[in-house]
């Protein structure tokens, strides 16, 4: 999306993989009327679970049918600006590495202009549902995630 520098414009390289659009609603915010910090991350997981979608992967799927989970290992964020009450935002994903058992991604959220509001890093992991261990991404999941970046 854009750069801390021209925080209204694109940059070259943060084109989007994939937005989603977020409205803020009265629940998001603090009592100032500015979406509370951690709501950013509820965001962020949204947009992750539709990419997904997009790519043709249900989470309740990959659970029952490859007994796999995806979960946030690490995640960083910086916050530029504030989002208030009723704004209307996108929130995007890019894939920047993808490795055996998991994969970073750099999430924005700005608002519908452009004008970045916060940036972050995720680092999404590959767990065995029923250990909550690290294991290899499938094969096939894999090879969709490739094309994806």
């Amino acid at each position: 999306m854009a750069t801390r520098n021209s925080p209204t414009r694109h940059s070259p390289d943060r084109q989007l993989c994939f937005q989603w659009p977020v409205r803020v609603y009265y629940e998001d915010t603090d009592a100032g009327g500015v979406v509370y910090y951690a709501n950013y991350l509820k965001f962020m997981e949204r947009a992750r679970s539709e990419w997904l979608r997009t790519l043709g992967f249900e989470q309740d799927r990959l659970r029952e049918e490859q007994g796999i989970l995806f979960a946030v290992r690490r995640v960083s964020v910086e916050y530029l600006l504030p989002a208030r009450f009723n704004e209307q935002l996108l929130v995007s994903v890019k894939m920047v590495r993808l490795r055996r058992a998991s994969m970073d991604l750099v999430q924005d959220v700005a608002r519908e202009a452009g004008e970045l509001v916060c940036t972050g890093t995720v680092t999404y992991a590959c767990l065995n549902d029923s250990t909550l261990r690290p294991r290899p991404i499938p094969a096939a999941i894999f090879r969709e995630l490739e094309g994806a970046d």
